[in-house]
């Protein structure tokens, strides 16, 4: 396997171990400049909080999904950044909302 695959199962086994051990989840909301709605689902992981799925509403209604079973495609891809809640401008929505999307 070459270097970029192993760390590519690395990346995904770790979201996988998060997400299936998550007894905690949080989620959020976050509208973009050009209209679009971003949706996460984060879990508590060594005091941050790490996104394990998230969809994206685009203006045009499409929607894309990320999570450790689909990490990347040529549309976007899984953030890798932690949420801080004291910087980012996210809205706290209940876990319906969130599902509700994910599951659109």
């Amino acid at each position: 396997m070459t270097d970029l695959g192993r760390i590519a199962t690395e990346i995904m086994a770790y979201y996988r171990a998060l997400d299936e051990g998550a007894t905690l989840r949080h989620h959020f909301r976050h509208a973009d400049e050009e209209g679009g709605l971003w949706y996460f689902e984060a879990a508590p992981d060594r005091g941050e909080l790490v996104t394990i799925r998230q969809a994206e509403l685009t203006p045009a209604g499409r929607l894309h999904r990320y999570s450790w079973e689909h990490l990347e495609d040529e549309h976007g891809f899984l953030t890798d950044q932690t949420i801080d809640l004291e910087e980012e401008p996210l809205e706290a929505v209940p876990a319906e909302v969130f599902q509700r999307v994910w599951a659109q």
